[in-house]
């Protein structure tokens, strides 16, 4: 770690100059306490940086938690073998039956409601009616079909992977969070803040760190929905891993795949938490909470390690941990500096859809991952390393 300004903590080895003057703007608002932490995978990002942690006083910027909110990672280990698994034959036809039970890519959702889907459902209509009357008519509103949204996966850098663990045992792995339903949410409050700051004449480094103040009715709509849209980002990720849970029960020709160890958490999101004798609203834009002992997930690229960690509860990271790999070059960019071929060598030996549209996808487009886990090893104790057998992506 590195202090690179009083307010601005810093674990990221590979910190390029634009990300840091970001990072630095952040740390520089009024009700930014103690100090803004940049984690080791720390990247350019909308407003705030991604790969950081924002601990605020009575108020919360918006773009801080990012526009997928709730966004993380599941997963769970399974009790077979890759020898098991290889030995009931060829995984694409796993990998084929996946893509069909999960709905891929932006703009695809599921045509009908699962039984599955059902009593989630019902726990986010609940869930909406005890955090106010305004938050079911304000997600209806803005995305009529989210029901529909609910177990779908989306595109970009959003995945399912079967992985094997350093014993050769399987794990089911993916990535995604609250779709187009958290993206509206996400778009509306940051346009409201940034209303706010211009009707006030609020001088701001960047119109997106506009913020919502505590104790008013705008702050107070946010985080309903906000609560609402993380949640429905975690039950989304349940409901595709038991999806996908059942189409690896079908390769392995059993009535159902025994779990053995499941982790769900988010690296977009925003809670109240208590750090350095202060009640803060803690916002992790690409971190997870990684208080002492606490199980976590950080995966790498599509074709790299990912890991399953425990936290260390590291005070002066907020008890937090690095999300991932964390880009290295923009898509516009990767896609224009690597090639198919180079894609096609790296996915060497994985189950994939060939594909040009996972190009800006590519390992060499993120940083290197070991790195990032050398980086946060007073953040994380690795538990777990786990490499790719299936990938599983939208366009």
């Amino acid at each position: 770690m590195e202090r690179l300004t009083d307010r601005l903590l810093n674990w990221a080895s590979i910190l390029d100059d634009v990300t840091r003057r970001q990072a630095e703007n952040t740390a520089s608002l009024p009700f930014v306490y103690p100090h803004v932490a940049l984690m080791p995978d720390a990247h350019l990002g909308k407003g705030a940086t991604v790969g950081s942690v924002l601990p605020t006083r009575e108020a919360i910027i918006p773009a801080a938690v990012g526009v997928d909110i709730g966004c993380g990672m599941i997963a769970v280990r399974t009790p077979w073998s890759v020898a098991e698994v290889r030995a009931r034959g060829s995984l694409a036809p796993l990998r084929g039956d996946i893509e069909r039970a999960v709905p891929l890519s932006a703009g695809k959702y599921n045509r009908k409601l699962t039984d599955s889907v059902r009593p989630r459902l019902a726990e986010l209509e609940e869930l909406a009616a005890e955090l106010g009357d305004h938050v079911l008519p304000a997600v209806q509103g803005a995305t009529p079909n989210w029901q529909l949204q609910l177990g779908s996966l989306g595109s970009g850098n959003h995945f399912i992977e079967v992985t094997a663990d350093e014993r050769d045992r399987v794990w089911l792995f993916l990535h995604s969070g609250s779709r187009g339903v958290g993206n509206k949410i996400a778009m509306r409050h940051i346009a409201i803040a940034r209303k706010r700051a211009e009707q006030e004449r609020l001088d701001l480094p960047d119109r997106d760190l506009a913020w919502l103040d505590e104790g008013t009715p705008e702050f107070d709509r946010y985080i309903a929905e906000l609560r609402w849209a993380q949640h429905f980002a975690l039950l989304n990720r349940e409901e595709m891993m038991d999806r996908v849970a059942v189409c690896l029960a079908v390769h392995m020709r059993a009535d159902e795949t025994p779990e053995l160890e499941r982790t769900n958490c988010h690296h977009n999101f925003t809670q109240q938490e208590r750090h350095f004798d202060a009640d803060l609203w803690v916002s992790r834009k690409g971190a997870i909470q990684a208080k002492k002992g606490q199980p976590g997930l950080i995966p790498g690229s599509m074709a790299t390690a990912s890991y399953v960690v425990s936290g260390l509860g590291n005070p002066l990271s907020l008890e937090s941990s690095p999300h991932g790999a964390g880009r290295a070059f923009s898509r516009s960019k990767a896609r224009k500096t690597f090639t198919r071929a180079q894609l096609e060598e790296a996915m060497a030996g994985i189950e994939w859809r060939h594909s040009d549209a996972f190009l800006d996808e590519i390992p060499a487009a993120y940083k290197d991952v070991d790195v990032v886990m050398a980086d946060a090893a007073d953040l994380v104790k690795v538990r777990h390393t786990l490499r790719q057998l299936v990938n599983v992506k939208g366009d």
